[in-house]
This record gives structure tokens, sequence and C-alpha cells, in this order.
């Protein structure tokens, strides 16, 4: 994870802060509160694993596409790993 960013604890912040909104959305089913609240509690847990995402992918592709002296197999690999992952995502 080292490439990943320059402050690991600022994204496992972010990766904390996403598991406590998904476990409000959690309690929120379970206390069946209104659609409409958990609607936005869905969203803003999205939005959140969007950006981690976004983070995620630019340090990949600085890291293993971007990077000078990296050979065209490496490269390669680096753009299907992004492929993949995009895919897994839109569906």
């Amino acid at each position: 994870m080292g490439h990943l960013t320059a402050d690991p604890e600022a994204l496992l912040k972010r990766v904390r802060r996403i598991a406590g909104q998904v476990a409000a959305i959690e309690r929120s089913i379970e206390s069946r509160a209104e659609c409409g609240a958990i609607l936005h509690l869905v969203a803003a847990a999205r939005g959140a694993m969007s950006g981690l995402l976004d983070e995620i992918v630019e340090a990949h592709i600085h890291e293993h596409l971007a990077k000078p002296g990296l050979s065209d197999d490496d490269r390669a690999k680096a753009a299907q790993e992004v492929i993949q992952a995009f895919r897994r995502y839109s569906k």
C-alpha cells in the first residue's frame, strides 16, 4: 500500500468513515427509518466510496502506468487492473 498515499492514516480514516456510514444504513433499516433518510445515507456512502476509488485509481495510474522506467508488460498489466476494476464498479 506504500504508493497509495503519502499519508496511509488518512486513507484508513476514509475507510473507517465509510464503515461508519454503512453501519448507519444498517441501523436505519433495522429501526425502520423513513425511506428518504435511508436514501440519503446510501447516497453519502456511495459518494464516499467513489472518492476512495478515485484516490486509489489515481495512485495506481501514477505508480503503475505513468511512472518512468516501467516495461510495456507492466503498464499493460496495470491498465488491465484498472479496466477490470471499473467494469466491476459499473455493474
